[in-house]
């Protein structure tokens, strides 16, 4: 799979940093090209160079040259989940409505967010978090604003200033501000922030970065809103820090034009207007737009997208009638989170949906001699340092790809397309000693055990992701990339019943091939509360002033971002609103007609698509016009299209594809070893076909096809594996 047309004449490079290896997408001239290097977590611009190097090197020109000639580099960063999961951030004060010190410690009673089903069912063991900002250093200002906006209580500055020389005092290096209903009224924010800007002049080493509520989320649900700005701030310093560092080190090597950040609403934005929770698990959200896109080419209505690497698995469904974020110029649209969670903090953030668990090649196997030997897989990661045994780096634990090598699947000396030899023995004596000697399995038994446990954790959560959803996994088409995915991925789409595979010659950096399909998106959000329709299927609402002000502001925001990219007429606009039946809590999220409310017809249209959403979802029964509707949150999205992507359609060969075939060797496929043919996934040409038992061989990737399944190269270049009978 090839892109044949590029609307900009501007190379592009992108990159998506994963858990094991850091992978990269150049486009330059006509030529697309990919690289992969070792993620480097003591410095992540490493990897990010040494992947970009790699790319330069297959182009056969200098890296300094590819980065001077580059107009747009693209980049999925992992910053903001490792400073979370490591706890980096620095030691923040939090400044609140006095009487509501508690609220983010006390968060919704039970600490379920962020824990797996299974958790969830146990009250017992939700475990609370840390939380990022001790109790300590949390204090409360005598201050209130009403849910209208009016100001109950005026804030006093002797207070402020009071209370930040308390919070300093006690080792704070920076302020979060949230105070109640400042969403609809920011000045008590503002006031707290001119007074620590005063005592704290950025001129002096002493200076403290302060944060408002009101200027991260102006939404409502306090909770969510406190969680989003206290990550924000306590994210965002370190990845100043290490952005400043990278975007030095490409300044030294010749790119000249601002970095872009890969944001989790499904597009990308520069490094100046972006946030850091807004790029909280960019790198899947990547590999599900570029899955968008390729789906659009096929007519596929409905995708199960998964991406199983050397760290995890990441799981992602779109369909055609989901009313989302449409990506790419393409007729796809995708889920958002319904409650969307960082870590195990709740967020207020528009973020697509998807799920990871701790399923990839370097899961670990381990055997539970406290529940009766019980083999387990997962969620413990060899990582990229010290890796599998197999990669000879000190590693001694078996893990998924140990399992892999011992099974025939990968051969150990064309892994990375040889560019990486693998230790089989190393593979086979940390599986003997781990896993088949307590079990008193044979060694290829026991790897076999592991990959068919990893394979139906991995088809479980597929069907935990549809089913939870009201979706039938059998009515999808799943797509399979990362370095491990083609290799399980008829273990997993047969632990669901999915008809159809389809794989990907780029398949480890499909993420990456993703990320540069992505067109500059943004949302802009606030919340007003209006009353659509009265009670008792009243009248519907005839002032559309209020409406239109907020959605006015919204936009006004946005041409601002546009003004700066100099291509505000190419952008498209359109709104988003949360609206509810009254005396009902939780809210659905609509597209609206159109972006500004003109007439009566116009309400009563919006009117109509919430009803008619509503009835999707909770069905036509559950429908509550008694109750009125009200509307809660607008919400602006901005796209602006970067670069037109067309798969190049291939003429198709013969069905025989024998001229590809490199060898044969013995493979395991759980009862005996099977003499199998390999293939070398260059040489087959569209048309090429297959029954398994077959072994299929790219660069960075292995394509697994068991017997009672059948493989052929379709007209794109891509795999299509359907199991037989």
């Amino acid at each position: 799979m090839s892109p044949a047309t590029d609307r900009s004449s501007a190379d592009t490079i992108s990159v998506d940093i994963g858990g094991t290896f850091t992978d990269a997408w150049v486009v330059h001239r006509d030529r697309s090209v990919h690289g992969k290097a070792p993620t480097t977590r003591y410095d992540l611009s490493v990897g990010f160079l040494d992947a970009v190097a790699a790319c330069a090197e297959q182009l056969e020109m200098p890296l300094e040259e590819l980065l001077a000639d580059t107009g747009l580099i693209r980049y999925a960063t992992t910053l903001a989940m490792n400073a979370l999961l490591e706890r980096k951030g620095p030691r923040l004060g939090m400044i609140t409505t006095a009487g509501f010190e508690d609220t983010t410690s006390i968060g919704r009673g039970a600490w379920h967010d962020g824990l797996p089903m299974e958790v969830k069912r146990v009250v017992a063991r939700a475990d609370r978090p840390e939380p990022l900002v001790p109790r300590d250093l949390v204090v409360g200002v005598r201050e209130r604003v009403d849910s209208l906006g009016n100001v109950v209580v005026p804030i006093r500055r002797e207070e402020v200033r009071e209370k930040v020389r308390q919070l300093v005092d006690r080792g704070a290096m920076g302020f979060v501000v949230l105070f109640l209903w400042s969403f609809l009224r920011p000045d008590h924010e503002q006031v707290v922030r001119e007074e620590i800007e005063a005592m704290f002049p950025e001129a002096t080493l002493g200076a403290f970065p302060a944060i408002l509520s009101s200027d991260v989320l102006p939404k409502t649900m306090e909770y969510q809103r406190s969680n989003t700005t206290i990550l924000s701030a306590y994210l965002h310093r370190d990845m100043a820090e290490e952005l400043a560092e990278l975007g030095h080190q490409l300044l030294r090597r010749g790119y000249r034009r601002p970095l872009w950040l890969v944001n989790n609403s499904g597009g990308c934005v520069p490094l100046h207007r972006s946030t850091a929770i807004d790029t909280y698990n960019a790198g899947p959200i990547g590999g599900l737009v570029g899955s968008m896109v390729v789906a659009r080419h096929y007519g596929y209505e409905k995708v199960i997208v998964t991406d199983m690497g050397g760290t995890s698995f990441d799981i992602g469904h779109a369909t055609s009638g989901q009313a989302s974020l449409r990506v790419a110029g393409a007729a796809y649209e995708h889920f958002y989170a319904a409650t969307p969670t960082i870590g195990r903090w709740r967020v207020g953030i528009s973020m697509i949906e998807t799920t990871s668990i701790g399923a990839g090649g370097g899961s670990i196997a381990s055997v539970n001699e406290v529940l009766d030997n019980l083999l387990e897989v997962g969620p413990r990661s060899a990582g990229s340092l010290p890796g599998p045994a197999c990669f000879e780096r000190g590693g001694k634990e078996p893990t998924v790809t140990d399992a892999d090598v011992v099974l025939g699947f990968i051969d150990p000396n064309f892994f990375l397309g040889g560019a990486m030899k693998l230790n089989r023995e190393l593979a086979e004596e940390a599986i003997k000693e781990h896993v088949a000697g307590p079990l008193g399995l044979s060694v290829e038994e026991a790897a076999w055990s592991i990959k068919t446990l990893i394979d139906a954790k991995m088809g479980n959560e597929i069907y935990k992701e549809t089913n939870l959803k009201g979706l039938d996994p059998r009515q999808f088409v799943l797509f399979a990339y990362g370095g491990a995915g083609p290799t399980h991925a008829t273990g997993y789409a047969r632990a669901v019943r999915v008809p159809r595979i389809v794989t990907f010659p780029q398949s480890s950096v499909f993420s990456a091939f993703g990320i540069s399909t992505m067109d500059f998106t943004r949302v802009y959000e606030r919340s007003r509360s209006l009353r659509l329709r009265q009670p008792d299927s009243g009248p519907f609402l005839d002032d559309f002033e209020e409406f239109n002000a907020v959605v006015d502001s919204l936009v006004a925001d946005a041409r601002r971002d546009l003004a700066d990219l100099g291509s505000e007429e190419e952008a498209t606009l359109r709104l988003e609103v949360d609206m509810r039946y009254g005396m009902q809590p939780n809210v659905t999220r609509i597209r609206a007609p159109k972006l500004r409310l003109e007439s009566v017809e116009d309400a009563r249209a919006l009117h109509d698509r919430f009803a008619q959403e509503y009835g999707r979802i909770f069905s036509p029964a559950a429908v509550y016009p008694q109750g009125g509707v009200d509307i809660e949150t607008f919400a602006v999205w901005v796209t602006l299209p970067m670069r037109e992507l067309r798969l190049e359609e291939l003429p198709l060969g013969p069905a025989d594809p024998s001229a590809a075939r490199k060898g044969r060797r013995p493979v395991y496929f759980g009862e005996a070893w099977v003499d199998t043919p390999v293939f070398d996934e260059p040489l087959l040409v569209p048309g090429n076909e297959m029954d398994g038992p077959a072994i299929i061989e790219a660069v960075d990737t292995t394509i697994v096809v068991p017997p009672g399944w059948h493989f052929q190269k379709d007209r794109y270049g891509n795999g299509v594996i359907e199991e037989v009978g």
